[in-house]
């Protein structure tokens, strides 16, 4: 593993955000969802998600999330994505979200 340093660290923007909005995505190659992020004062973000094996989009609707704020937008088929949804991918493949264990304003910065 590489290690980087703090400064580098720093400059990455975790940021979170509640999912305002689920739409099924059937362009994209992998099953996923097309989500609206409410990041309150940085705005509402769209991205895409491959967490379609663990969540319904009733399950998504009102979850807080943490997302990576700074990445350039990305083409993802026929939709762009501003924000990357962070998750972790479990034994069997499926991604679970990384999501904070008590409510945080929308917007708040990974410490």
């Amino acid at each position: 593993m590489e290690e980087i340093s703090w400064g580098e660290f720093e400059k990455v923007e975790l940021r979170v955000g509640t999912i305002q909005s689920v739409e099924d995505f059937p362009e994209a190659r992998k099953p996923a969802y097309k989500l609206k992020i409410d990041f309150g004062e940085l705005g509402i973000k769209k991205s895409s998600a491959q967490i379609t094996d663990l969540y319904t989009k009733d399950d998504l609707v009102g979850k807080q999330v943490i997302a990576v704020m700074n990445f350039p937008a990305k083409q993802v088929g026929p939709f762009i994505s501003e924000v990357l949804t962070t998750g972790l991918y479990r034994e069997d493949g499926t991604v679970a979200l990384v999501v904070p264990d008590k409510n945080v304003p929308n917007g708040a910065k990974l410490a």
